[in-house]
């Protein structure tokens, strides 16, 4: 799954919470509200569109980046500052779209981008969501106002996932080697990092021929996962079957494991991991047939997270050094709804909102330090996708002191 999300935001788990009856599952929660004081406050990001649509990550001094659609029919990477919404997708790399799924606290920005270099693989799937796009998608690094390109290996596309505060990124890059698996409409690629603008390929699992790196701590630890190419999954926004849930740091790479599935609906894959080295994901069970979050520690290895009751999927997206957990609980017809796990428990993050939000939060995709939450939601009133900012009502989610050096973000 995309990181944020990786990863992980799904065209399949969006379109079954737009067309399931909102309102009648908000009614149904009104007396879990009213059983418990408001927890945290909610603010509207404004409408993001179809996927790639989204605010993926929020940092701990409040910065959170994603895309938005634009009246023009393109997608742009954008970033939010206490509810206000700057483009800076625009010039891009010229190209339509672009997306940003990373932020830091130091306000540099990764993503993919569209470019003026004609291609025709689709690699970040632009197309395939209906923004129309006939160039090479690479990933950047955006910082004061300018957007850089990072480099490949060798190919004419990748995408940059996320970014630590030493200015370290994550995400994956195409070669010029034709991918061994028969089919695969794209050339084989590699999860990397990049260390001051250099790329360094990363170690799949023996015998994977493709691969992502979806997150990195600050403390140089990235996460992600490696498997087989296949054709595009709009639910993960990759060319790539995840069979391997994956920990690179110094130099090496573990394998997380799995929930007993070896890959299937969601595959096995790690979103996300805090600088206690905690990791946070998804794994299919056994037999392939469901899939649920998992928290990863090396003294407990993989711990199945559960669902919400009366759903049967679930997908943990971020973590905070806290150990607090953000993802979703599904059900059978891939309705979501944003969750929040803590010592151990899951709850519904719609529970916690005041009850006259019109907002139904679908995904929670990132946590920062204070426990703010950045996520997907569906607004009642107009019927479209909306990002939301979840604050937690305490006084340490409200101190100034944590602010950016500047505020002003398009400079």
């Amino acid at each position: 799954m995309k990181p944020r999300l990786m990863m992980f935001i799904t065209t399949m788990t969006l379109f079954a919470a737009l067309a399931m009856p909102v309102r009648i599952v908000a009614q149904e929660q009104e007396q879990q509200k009213a059983d418990r004081p408001p927890q945290y406050t909610v603010t509207d990001l404004g409408p993001v569109g179809a996927p790639p649509g989204a605010p993926y990550f929020i940092t701990n001094n409040g910065l959170a980046s994603g895309a938005a659609a634009n009246p023009d029919g393109t997608m742009h990477a954008v970033l939010w500052y206490k509810g206000r919404e700057v483009d800076i997708g625009t010039p891009g790399r010229g190209g339509p779209n672009s997306a940003a799924f990373g932020v830091n606290d130091r306000r540099q920005a990764v993503g993919q981008a569209g470019t003026v270099v004609a291609n025709s693989e689709d690699f970040c799937g632009f197309n395939f969501y209906g923004f129309p796009s006939l160039t090479a998608c690479l990933p950047f690094l955006w910082q004061n106002g300018v957007m850089r390109m990072l480099p490949t290996l060798g190919g004419a596309n990748g995408f940059a996932y996320s970014i630590n505060n030493r200015g370290e990124v994550a995400g994956l890059a195409e070669t010029t080697t034709t991918d061994p698996t028969p089919g695969c409409p794209v050339f084989q690629f590699k999860p990397v990092l990049w260390r001051n603008g250099a790329i360094q390929e990363l170690h799949t699992y023996p015998g994977d021929t493709d691969g992502v790196a979806a997150f990195i701590n600050d403390n140089g630890q990235a996460v992600g996962a490696s498997g087989t190419c296949a054709f595009f999954n709009p639910s993960s926004g990759l060319y790539l079957v995840e069979d391997h849930a994956l920990l690179w740091e110094k130099g090496r790479v573990t394998d997380l494991g799995n929930l007993g599935g070896s890959g299937g609906i969601a595959g096995n894959h790690a979103c996300a991991i805090n600088n206690r080295g905690q990791v946070v994901g998804h794994s299919e069970l056994t037999d392939n047939t469901t899939f649920h979050g998992f928290l990863w520690t090396r003294e407990t290895g993989m711990r199945d997270l559960g669902t919400l009751p009366g759903d049967s999927m679930s997908l943990a997206l971020g973590i905070n050094d806290r150990g607090l957990v953000a993802g979703a609980s599904l059900n059978a017809s891939f309705s979501p709804r944003a969750s929040v796990w803590e010592h151990g428990v899951m709850i519904d993050l719609n529970t916690l909102i005041p009850g006259n939000s019109a907002l139904y939060l679908l995904l929670a995709l990132s946590v920062n330090s204070s426990g703010q939450i950045v996520g997907l939601a569906f607004d009642t009133n107009d019927n479209q996708a909306h990002g939301f900012l979840a604050t937690p009502v305490r006084s340490e989610a409200a101190d100034e002191s944590a602010e950016p050096a500047a505020t002003t973000l398009d400079r």
